[in-house]
């Protein structure tokens, strides 16, 4: 299975493609969508859904995750996020996939094994995880920790599944 794990922001939304083989993760892309300050709301949003249909359709991955807002003490910023975060939900759900989504002490404790680990110590098992993704940016690791994120518990959903249907026969 090909999961893409996105962490979306009207500056840079991170994004991360890995490859699931039963326990085995395997990174296969990753990169982060920046857009310019000085353009138009809109013309922000309009790239970070162009780009991501690009990485959508290069990769082709099966399913997607995406980090959860959190709020901010600013409101205009928290308003301006989620309207970010929801490009980055449409682009995964009109290319088809299913989209999940995770808060980030979920997705912090699944990486590291606490809810309030920070971006270095992200990055660091990140890249422990998936040799080879060592050089990307902060955005790119946790787009990558939501994927990896979204691997833990999709297989465990999917194994309790077959075990209930087991069960049942």
């Amino acid at each position: 299975m090909r999961l893409l794990g996105l962490d979306p922001g009207l500056r840079a939304t991170g994004w991360g493609i890995i490859d699931v083989r039963g326990n085995h993760l395997t990174f296969v892309a990753a990169g982060t969508i920046h857009s310019a300050a000085h353009q138009s709301l809109a013309a922000r949003l309009s790239v970070i859904y162009s780009e991501l249909i690009a990485v959508i359709d290069s990769y082709k991955p099966d399913e997607a995750a995406v980090e959860e807002t959190f709020l901010n003490r600013n409101p205009v910023s928290t308003l301006k996020l989620g309207q970010a975060r929801g490009v980055v939900l449409l682009a995964p759900a009109q290319a088809g996939l299913a989209v999940a989504e995770y808060a980030a002490t979920t997705i912090k404790k699944a990486i590291v094994g606490t809810g309030h680990a920070d971006k270095i110590q992200i990055q660091s098992m990140v890249s422990r995880l998936l040799p080879g993704a060592l050089a990307h940016s902060p955005d790119a690791a946790d787009a990558l920790a939501i994927a990896i994120c979204h691997a833990h518990y999709a297989g465990s959903a999917q194994r309790t599944i077959a075990a209930l249907k087991a069960e049942v026969r």
